[in-house]
């Protein structure tokens, strides 16, 4: 039987310019030596500047161009991949709300044609003296938005470079406050990233009301003469990203809470008869900022990341996206193996920190239900728990803990008071406390106090989570509701990146990523935990195809319930571990041969010396091909129970250029003929297969640079291949 798995799908007839990436950016193109996922060359940002008048910032994937000519204005916005122009219309570098007046920042007038743009219409056009004002520009290189620690296992090898271009402004009605405008180009990425900055050195305080940090009036995808703006699709060459993101969805789009697509009114030429083409894309967060920027102190806006993609097809572009964070994000390619322990007592800690020790395993999690609490400062507690970590540090055993932080309720005083009712509850899980109340602040400092004095490693947060908003006007940390979201995402983005700095690693529940965070959940329903163990390894699999589109292996954790978890009878759990080694190992080799942690939670890790023998020999596996099993997986076929499902790493610059994982499901061997695609491999015309690392065997690739062979999958089981 020959089945045919292709990574690159026919590109969409719905768009004018999709059969110019079909021809120039299909995977299936023969040895094709211009494609920046997969050929490793250099390609330097760079800017440049021409007449005085204008600036160009680009990097052979993607360029920006600026106009200095009455004030500053964006122009030019090219994928220099497909020639593709994104940019429709001028609009404002940025649009701020001080003291309640709404401020454009830059930009220019007089564009009688929104539906696309021509260079001579600059010279026509005019600035208004309403507007922030363009004063003076600085180049310098690309630097760390906050410090990072690596104290973990880690894929990352080079820092991001690149160039950066910052213009600064002003405002007659605001003397002494230095607003400026920050662009990143980065190398080798078709990535740009953009921020505002305001720093206040006169002698009064500034309301903050509302920052836009980006506006974008783009080239419409969509041709629907009716249809609202929200039931029009958002799909587009351009990817929009940024660090105001939770929603408890484990999702990078549905976490985007400040990135808004929008529709142009004066935008009149458009198909659609109510103008309502989703058109202009704004960053900004919805509930607004709302502090004071008082004398002396600095503002810092959202983070914005646009990644122009050169494709529609998801496997490339969810490969985009991930080289994007292996590159902005780099901290969250540290990836641990660890064990999740359920402990009654220190003397569990000691048992399981020595199994770690025993099994090649590298760290220890105190999970939720233990005896540990890091909000407990007394001189009793910390020195328990420095002699516990000290015990972990001299095995060379890295230990951490796990912390509750939402979904309790703490007292009226502190807790998160709903706008709705003006009493306590209406938080996204119902009641929860308020980070910028007195409690809150205390919690801060409590669990900097714990780490600081017991050397812990690793932080496990549950929670805060999705920017909940507090209307009580008592907590010292924040005035009122208006403020109370940002003030509360700062609190929580400070602590993270304290943590980051001193190399504490962190599991939190949300999108948090771009501020230091560096594991989530996969993406996981809890209560599948308590199914029996056959259904588990199905949906576990289905996780992993499914969670690793837009997250690195490292970036998501899975779950093995060692001993009872949400319920549950005696087919859904391992232990007596011993009892059901068959099970045990193939859920620790779906999740090591996908590159992702799971948590193994329970008291153990294995209770006789066979089950000791097997643990062992799987991380021996793991870590022998760490590295290509920490590189992007490229999905072949998604698990349904019904035949043979898997994935393949991919790392053209590796030693091991794949590593592929192949699963059976059913009760009986299968022999499949498969037709492997090895464009993202960077292979070419032929390659060395290593069935279970056995002898190399060299096989032709056919004529679409794919690899057609046959393969055993024995019964319920799985089998693995090296590609070199």
């Amino acid at each position: 039987m020959k089945l045919n798995i292709p990574t690159q799908h026919i590109l969409s007839s719905l768009f004018f310019f999709s059969l110019i990436f079909q021809s120039c950016f299909s995977p299936n193109q023969k040895n094709n030596p211009e494609d920046w996922l997969i050929d490793g060359k250099t390609r330097k940002a760079e800017v440049k500047i021409s007449n005085d008048k204008e600036i160009t910032i680009g990097n052979g994937l993607v360029q920006r161009t600026f106009f200095l000519g009455p004030n500053v204005a964006c122009f030019d916005f090219t994928n220099l991949m497909t020639g593709a122009q994104l940019l429709r219309t001028i609009m404002p570098e940025a649009i701020v709300t001080l003291d309640g007046k709404t401020y454009r920042v830059g930009g220019l007038y007089g564009q009688k044609e929104r539906a696309y743009f021509k260079k001579e219409w600059l010279d026509e056009m005019e600035a208004s003296n309403e507007d922030f004002q363009y004063e003076a520009m600085n180049v310098t290189e690309i630097t760390p938005h906050f410090a990072t620690k690596t104290n973990f296992w880690t894929s990352h090898q080079n820092d991001a470079t690149g160039k950066k271009v910052t213009f600064q402004y002003s405002h007659p009605a605001f003397s002494g406050l230095l607003l400026k405008i920050h662009y990143e180009i980065f190398d080798d990425l078709p990535l740009i990233s953009k921020y505002l900055t305001m720093e206040n050195n006169s002698i009064k305080s500034i309301e903050i009301n509302q920052v836009v940090n980006e506006v974008l009036g783009l080239v419409e995808e969509e041709s629907a003469v009716v249809g609202s703006t929200e039931k029009m699709k958002k799909q587009h060459q351009l990817y929009v990203e940024n660090n105001f993101a939770f929603n408890n969805a484990m999702h990078a789009e549905l976490s985007s809470q400040a990135t808004h697509w929008k529709p142009d009114p004066e935008y009149t030429s458009q198909v659609n008869y109510d103008l309502l083409t989703p058109s202009i894309v704004e960053v900004y967060p919805e509930e607004g900022i709302g502090i004071m920027l008082h004398s002396g102190e600095y503002f810092k806006s959202i983070r914005t990341y646009e990644l122009v993609l050169d494709s529609y097809d998801r496997e490339r572009n969810g490969l985009a996206r991930r080289k994007m964070y292996r590159a902005i994000a780099p901290w969250v390619l540290q990836n641990p193996i660890f064990m999740h322990l359920v402990s009654k007592n220190d003397e569990e800690v000691r048992t399981a920190i020595d199994q770690c020790v025993d099994t090649g395993y590298e760290a220890l999690i105190l999970s939720f239900g233990s005896h540990i609490n890091m909000e407990d400062n007394s001189d009793a507690n910390i020195q328990r728990w420095k002699e516990l970590a000290d015990y972990a540090h001299e095995r060379g055993i890295k230990i951490g803990g796990y912390s509750l932080f939402s979904s309790r309720t703490i007292s009226p005083e502190h807790d998160v008071i709903s706008r709705i009712t003006g009493k306590p509850g209406g938080a996204f899980f119902g009641n929860a406390p308020c980070l910028a109340s007195q409690w809150g602040l205390d919690y801060l400092d409590k669990l900097k106090y714990f780490f600081e004095k017991t050397g812990f490693d690793i932080f496990e947060n549950d929670g805060p989570y999705p920017g909940d908003v507090c209307a009580s006007t008592i907590h010292p940390g924040h005035e009122g509701l208006h403020d109370s979201q940002w003030v509360q995402f700062q609190l929580q983005k400070e602590l993270y990146q304290w943590m980051n700095a001193r190399g504490i690693y962190i599991n939190a529940p949300d999108w948090y990523f771009l501020d230091g965070t560096h594991k989530i959940a996969l993406g996981y329903r809890e209560v599948n935990f308590s199914l029996p163990r056959a259904q588990q390894k199905i949906l576990n699999r289905q996780n992993i195809h499914d969670g690793t589109w837009e997250k690195t292996p490292s970036m998501g954790w899975g779950f093995v319930p060692l001993t009872v978890y949400q319920g549950g009878g005696k087919e859904a759990v391992l232990e007596p571990l011993s009892e059901h080694l068959d099970d045990y190992r193939q859920l620790m080799m779906q999740y090591y041969g996908a590159g992702v942690q799971a948590c193994y939670r329970g008291p153990r890790l294995y209770d006789t010396e066979e089950t000791k023998a097997m643990v062992i020999e799987v991380i021996d596996w793991y870590k022998k091909y760490r590295e290509i099993l920490n590189a992007d997986i490229v999905r072949l076929r998604r698990a349904d129970g019904r035949d043979w499902d898997g994935w393949m790493h991919v790392d053209p610059k590796g030693k091991e250029k794949a590593l592929v994982m192949l699963f059976n499901p059913t009760s009986e061997n299968m022999e499949k003929e498969l037709e492997l695609p090895l464009y993202y491999t960077g292979l070419q015309n032929k390659v060395n297969v290593r069935i279970e690392g056995k002898k190399s065997k060299n096989h032709q690739l056919n004529e679409d640079q794919n690899l057609l062979i046959k393969i055993n999958i024995p019964a319920d089981g799985f089998t693995w291949l090296i590609l070199e």
